[in-house]
């Protein structure tokens, strides 16, 4: 058969994802957070776009009806009978290197530290000068303080900061000391000789590196760390699992010692660094609120300080089109002018969408917000996507990182989505979240004194209950909830006892 060149022309179908129906479908999945980091960037980039609190007296302009944000059979109808949509379209170094330089430079300079350049970020930086005004001490600023009056030398000095840059918020030393000594060009005893001192800082148990030495430091400071109690430190992971035949072996003491010595333990403190202001904690902004109405219906709306509020700047965009002058510059304009209207299209239909999907959750989901967690329902992206005439993938973009705000609390979306625990008879199959909560209340009512639950037990009581579930599958609810085995729990009951 000869080989040979040709042409031919073929014709067929495909599927082209345009740059701006990649930017639609990105913003659904967008959290509230990288949504105004993505609209900072937008109102940057476009000279075109505004918020709308910028400027009151700039008129919007509707979106270009050719530029609508199409999702194929995603289609949003304008409105819902369960639902209120109210959106409006209007218009350096890290803190080890600057250590390691820095004892450099004290070790030439022949004077001491200087405190505002060491170990990461100075005195008048933003976030030690926000939080000085705050009244809030953190643990470094305690840290450092005591550091100053130690007496230390200048090159102990700048292995010290170092090292506290190391600790983490519950007081314990997270570095290794050989990988550190290696960067800071100095011997491994010589860091060892500099944490000896910094162990000896308040709160004592601070630079541990593991709970043992925590806990051994705290001992210490006491004047209690006799051998008995040194081998109770050294065993923790029996006194976890409540062996106390094998904790008197190893500890050599009768029963009454030992329960004074594991009430000693339990009053030290495990982080000791806890007390201490930290970084803030990151509150979560619920994206859609459900609140309850008349007749036990549920009021399903978007929450207004989670939307953008963008214009597009009409009296600007008139006039720099009138002093457009080349080519390059008309074009320039007129893309910015499509591309604001086409991020407000795309900015409203993620809004309807969120809702709409919001809206068929409730739907689905009304027992739970009526009775709590013990009637959820089995629920999966597909019954959503079907019932709202959505892609399951739009419901699933949809879903992440979005929170609803309910009587019961805040929630993330996908919580309301739960695998099915089939019935033992007719009766319509259980959540798994809702057999969750029964092992755990079958486990709260256990008391000193009566049986403890094995997970075959639990697996007879949710039976006649109508749960048919597995044993190992109870094993693992029971585990990702973090509760011991049946024989943990007998034996944390009789040292309770």
């Amino acid at each position: 058969m000869a080989l040979g060149a040709r042409l031919e022309v073929r014709q067929g179908q495909g599927l082209v994802i345009t740059p701006q129906l990649q930017q639609a479908i990105k913003l659904l999945q967008l959290s509230g957070l990288e949504l105004d980091a993505f609209v900072e960037a937008e109102l940057e980039r476009n000279p075109l776009l505004a918020r709308e609190d910028r400027d009151p007296d700039v008129e919007a302009v509707a979106p270009d009806p050719g530029a609508e944000a199409t999702f194929a059979a995603d289609r949003i109808p304008e409105s819902g009978a369960e639902a209120r949509l109210d959106i409006s379209h209007e218009a350096e170094a890290s803190p080890g290197e600057r250590a390691t330089g820095d004892m450099a430079a004290g070790e030439d300079a022949g004077g001491a530290i200087d405190w505002s350049r060491t170990s990461g970020g100075g005195f008048e930086s933003d976030g030690d000068l926000a939080q000085r005004l705050s009244g809030v001490a953190t643990l470094r600023d305690h840290l450092f303080a005591q550091l100053s009056v130690s007496g230390l030398d200048r090159a102990r000095l700048a292995a010290a900061g170092v090292l506290i840059d190391s600790v983490d918020e519950g007081g314990y030393l997270r570095c290794d000391l050989v990988e550190t000594a290696e960067r800071l060009g100095c011997d491994a005893p010589f860091l060892e000789s500099v944490l000896v001192v910094l162990q000896g800082f308040e709160p004592t148990g601070i630079f541990a590196r593991d709970v043992a030495e925590c806990l051994r430091l705290q001992l210490i400071e006491r004047d209690r760390l006799d051998p008995a109690m040194a081998a109770l430190v050294d065993n923790l992971d029996l006194l976890a699992r409540r062996d106390m035949a094998a904790l008197r072996r190893v500890c050599g003491v009768d029963d009454e010692d030992l329960r004074e010595m594991i009430a000693e333990v339990r009053g030290l403190t495990p982080r000791p660094g806890a007390a201490f202001g930290g970084e803030p904690t990151a509150s979560v902004t619920p994206d859609v609120i459900i609140r309850e109405g008349p007749g036990g219906l549920w009021n399903v709306e978007l929450n207004s300080d989670t939307l953008p509020r963008l214009l597009v700047d009409r009296r600007y965009f008139a006039r720099v089109s009138a002093g457009a002058r080349t080519d390059a510059e008309k074009v320039f304009v007129s893309d910015c002018f499509s591309q604001a209207n086409w991020l407000l299209k795309c900015l409203d239909q993620r809004a309807r969408t969120i809702l709409k999907v919001a809206s068929e959750i409730v739907r689905q989901q009304d027992g739970f917000l009526a009775f709590g967690v013990s009637h959820l329902r089995p629920l999966n992206l597909r019954t959503v996507a079907e019932a709202i005439g959505m892609h399951e993938s739009t419901v699933s973009r949809v879903t992440s990182n979005k929170f609803v705000s309910t009587p019961r609390g805040v929630f993330e979306l996908k919580f309301f989505f739960t695998a099915s625990i089939a019935s033992t008879g007719d009766g319509e199959a259980h959540s798994a979240e809702s057999v969750r909560h029964r092992i755990r209340q079958l486990i709260d009512t256990e008391r000193p004194g009566d049986k403890v639950h094995s997970d075959d037990r639990i697996v007879e009581i949710l039976k006649v209950s109508g749960v048919d579930i597995a044993r190992r599958t109870v094993a693992k609810y029971r585990e990702s909830m973090r509760i011991p085995s049946s024989t943990d729990r007998r034996r944390m009951m009789a040292t309770a006892g």
